[in-house]
């Protein structure tokens, strides 16, 4: 009788408080009257939900770390497992970043993998706790912290609570999510209470569920330490990093100091080409005989692709000219006014190899003798021959280290090959262990390479040293006088040294110079190498003729280039 008034009197004087009483379930705003939580009989025993619940406390310090412990009840014969993410969505195109350290456990295990806290709890009571960095962000004049308190449970949970203890106890808004990742699904409770901590419960957190706390801070509360990463894994892979600052530091470096070499290697050959060398030595003598001598023993028609680095028509007139002085060619004049090319000496091992093709071009096996009229109806002459046979020359004579007409060369190919090798290490380490950008910084010193090959001159210094030495020579051009010849060698050095005056472009002023000169002092009539003139006493008409002669065969060049 005793024990029922017991009863009867603990009802009593519980019935009217528990609508206000810790034990009472919380109203909600905008909850249905019946759905609130009605407070129930106190038996003998505790009443606890049934199967596995989860409490977690958190504490944010001023330093702007948050202080996690969780403590977990799992039923006997069963144990729960939580992968806690430490990248979660920020926005459409970035994702906030966590760190987690100093984790502590007791009865539990607790491991960092990847982007992933994992936390396991066994049957009974256990507890871990951790830091974690990064929970606090500035946004719109305010601080916000934020940490998902539960997730990636691989078993339900009938009761989730937990509870923040910040610096300051102005905390607006509290908001809390659960429910998938994405939804917006609100929590059973999140409310801040009048001792200033933010208390939250969920109730019936299923398997995947998340639970995703977030609260309003006043400004300057904590330093503020979110990181965020944009989402993707190429924006991961090209990260800029440590690793990959030091390697474009040193692109940068090889960047600059190609550009000094090129530059100076520029500077030098323009100036090559501006000063010659020094006197050069062009008329050699041999006792009372004097010989002309060119330097390097560069042919007329190098010596214009040295200076410009192309093989132009009057390369090739030059050239024809010289095979006739050497005896190779006869040229004369015939009436028309027209001109004979015709060959005297079968092309032999003294030519060279752009030599013998200006000579099968104009002459073909079977043809001994050509009028310039003829060679322009002709209308078939293929000059390609002869201008990669002249650069292939000036190529292996060293005066230059790769063709001047292209950029391709052994520099070319090598940086072709490292951009190469760039590219596929970009596409390895993206879709591997990261680091991308030091592909992309290999494939950008291979189009470095590629650059100084394309820009830095072509022409070698022995190349340089003979663009120099033509610079003499064209000045023996411009000063050398008959009289100071012996009379014996003077239609030698004349001929000898007229396709030079004619590749350099001083034709006329070598003409005028040898005006005088007597081509049958040496006992035989006219030039040895010329015909058509053999009645005249000196060159004075040959000078005025010549000129045409050059300008026939230049226009036939020229046509046949423009094919």
């Amino acid at each position: 009788m005793a024990a029922a008034v017991a009863v009867v009197a603990v009802v009593a004087a519980a019935g009217p408080a528990g609508a206000q009483g810790p034990s009472a379930g919380p109203v909600l705003p905008n909850q249905p009257e019946d759905q609130v939580k009605k407070p129930q009989l106190l038996t003998g025993q505790d009443v606890r939900p049934e199967g596995t619940t989860a409490d977690v406390a958190l504490k944010l310090l001023r330093d702007g770390t948050l202080s996690v412990t969780e403590r977990v009840t799992v039923p006997g014969g069963q144990h729960l497992t939580s992968r806690v993410p430490l990248k979660v969505p920020a926005s459409d195109d970035q994702d906030r970043v966590f760190a987690v350290r100093d984790v502590k456990t007791e009865g539990a295990t607790g491991e960092l993998t990847g982007d992933q806290l994992v936390l396991t709890f066994p049957a009974g009571t256990s507890s871990v706790s951790y830091t974690v960095d990064g929970a606090v962000a500035d946004q719109g004049g305010r601080q916000q912290a934020r940490w998902q308190v539960g997730s990636g449970f691989d078993a339900p949970l009938a009761k989730l609570t937990a509870s923040l203890l910040a610096p300051s106890p102005q905390l607006s808004p509290v908001d809390c999510l659960a429910g998938p990742v994405g939804s917006s699904q609100r929590c059973t409770l999140a409310e801040l209470d009048h001792t200033g901590v933010v208390r939250l419960e969920q109730n019936d957190v299923r398997p995947g569920d998340r639970v995703d706390l977030l609260v309003g801070l006043p400004a300057g509360t904590t330093p503020a330490n979110a990181e965020f990463a944009a989402i993707g894994l190429l924006a991961n892979a090209f990260a800029l990093t440590p690793l990959t600052g030091i390697a474009f530091a040193v692109l940068l470096a090889f960047l600059v100091a190609a550009a000094l070499f090129v530059w100076r290697r520029r500077k030098q050959d323009a100036g090559a080409l501006r000063a010659a060398t020094g006197p050069v030595e062009v008329l050699l003598r041999e006792g009372d005989r004097v010989f002309f001598a060119s330097p390097d023993g560069v042919l007329p028609g190098q010596v214009g692709t040295v200076v410009d680095e192309t093989v132009d028509v009057v390369d090739i007139s030059a050239t024809v000219v010289d095979l006739a002085v050497r005896n190779y060619l006869w040229l004369a004049e015939v009436p028309g006014p027209d001109w004979q090319i015709a060959r005297r000496n079968p092309p032999d091992e003294h030519l060279h190899d752009f030599e013998r093709a200006v000579c099968e071009t104009l002459l073909p096996p079977g043809t001994d003798t050509v009028l310039v009229s003829q060679l322009r109806a002709r209308g078939g002459l293929d000059l390609r021959r002869i201008s990669d046979a002249m650069y292939a020359d000036v190529v292996g004579k060293r005066w230059f280290s790769r063709r001047p007409d292209t950029a391709r060369g052994r520099l070319t190919w090598l940086g072709a090959g490292i951009f190469t090798l760039g590219l596929a290490a970009t596409a390895v380490l993206t879709f591997t262990i990261g680091y991308a950008l030091l592909g992309v910084a290999v494939a950008l010193a291979g189009l470095a390479v590629v650059a100084v090959a394309a820009l830095l001159p072509s022409r070698t210094a022995r190349g340089r040293a003979l663009a120099g030495q033509v610079r003499g020579l064209l000045d023996y051009l411009h000063t050398a006088r008959a009289e100071d010849i012996p009379p014996a060698d003077r239609e030698l050095v004349f001929s000898r040294s007229l396709p030079y005056a004619v590749v350099l472009g001083d034709t006329e002023r070598w003409l005028g110079a040898f005006a005088a000169l007597n081509p049958a002092a040496d006992g035989s009539a006219g030039l040895y190498w010329y015909g058509g003139m053999e009645a005249e006493p000196d060159l004075r008409r040959f000078g005025a003729h010549f000129p045409s002669f050059l300008t026939a065969l230049d226009g036939v060049l020229t046509a046949a280039a423009a094919r």
